[in-house]
C-alpha cells in the first residue's frame, strides 16, 4: 500500500463511504464547499468547459471533485487508498453517466505507469497523509512539464483549532468527532517548504470562509480553509 497513506485515516474514511453523497449527512461541509474549489480550480485552468484536461484527483474520497471537474468536461482519474470510499465513488458515477477513471492506493502508486496530468488536485488529503514531502514530490512527479498543482487544505491557527476542530466537531457537529488531526494543519509556508524541493513554487492562495448560511467564498483570510496554486 502507499507510503504516504494512513491506515487509521484510511478506515476513518471508508467508515463514511455509505453517507459520503448524503448533503445533509457528515460530508455537508464538503458538500458546501465543493463549488468554490472546483470552480476556483476551472477559472485557472482556463475557465468552466475542462474539455480535453486531463485531471488527477489524490484523495478523491467518493468523488465529489472528481464528478465535478467530470461535468466540466475533464478527463477525470480519481485517487484514494481508502477502498470502501472509492466503491461509492464508482457506483454514484456509473448512475449519474460519468466515466471517472478511479484508482485504489497513493499518488506514488501511479508513477510507475508513467502517467502525466494537465493538472493534479489534492483537496483536503494533505493534512491526513504520514509523509508530507514524499507527497508532495509524488504529486509534483505526476504533473506534465508547466502543469499546475493545486491544494485545499487547513491552517494550523489557533482559529483553526477553535473553528475547524473543536467548533465543527465538538460544538456545530458539521463534521464526525475526530476527523480532524490539529497538529497535523499544515501552514502555507510549511507547504511551500514541502513543494520547493520539486521545483514548484505556491503563486496563488485564496481563503475559504463559511456565511453564517452555510455558503462558501473566496477571501484573503487563510487562517482556517485556503487553497493554493502552485507552478514551476
Amino acid at each position: 500500500m502507499s507510503g504516504t497513506t494512513l491506515a487509521a485515516e484510511r478506515a476513518k474514511f471508508d467508515a463514511l463511504a455509505g453517507q459520503w453523497w448524503d448533503p445533509d449527512g457528515p460530508m455537508k461541509p464538503l458538500h458546501r464547499m465543493n463549488p468554490l474549489r472546483t470552480g476556483w480550480i476551472a477559472d485557472r485552468l482556463g475557465g468552466r468547459d475542462l474539455t480535453g484536461k486531463t485531471i488527477l484527483d489524490v484523495g478523491c474520497g467518493a468523488g465529489l471533485a472528481a464528478e465535478a471537474f467530470a461535468r466540466m468536461g475533464a478527463t477525470v482519474t480519481g485517487l484514494d487508498a481508502a477502498g470502501a470510499a472509492l466503491a461509492a465513488a464508482r457506483a454514484h458515477a456509473e448512475a449519474g453517466g460519468l466515466a471517472i477513471d478511479y484508482r485504489q492506493g497513493g499518488p506514488e502508486d501511479l508513477l510507475a505507469e508513467g502517467l502525466r496530468f494537465d493538472a493534479v488536485v489534492a483537496l483536503e488529503v494533505i493534512e491526513h497523509v504520514a509523509d508530507r514531502a514524499q507527497f508532495c514530490a509524488a504529486l509534483a512527479a505526476l504533473a506534465k512539464p508547466g502543469a499546475p498543482i493545486f491544494v485545499s487544505t487547513l491552517n494550523r491557527t489557533a482559529r483553526s483549532f477553535l473553528f475547524a476542530k473543536l467548533g465543527a466537531e465538538y460544538l456545530l457537529r458539521l463534521l464526525p468527532v475526530g476527523t480532524h488531526d490539529w497538529r497535523m494543519f499544515v501552514t502555507p509556508g510549511e507547504l511551500g517548504a514541502a513543494l520547493r524541493p520539486t521545483g514548484y513554487r505556491i503563486t496563488e492562495l485564496a481563503g475559504m470562509s463559511m456565511s453564517p448560511t452555510g455558503q462558501w467564498r473566496a477571501t484573503r483570510d487563510l487562517a482556517v480553509n485556503y487553497l493554493a496554486m502552485a507552478r514551476r
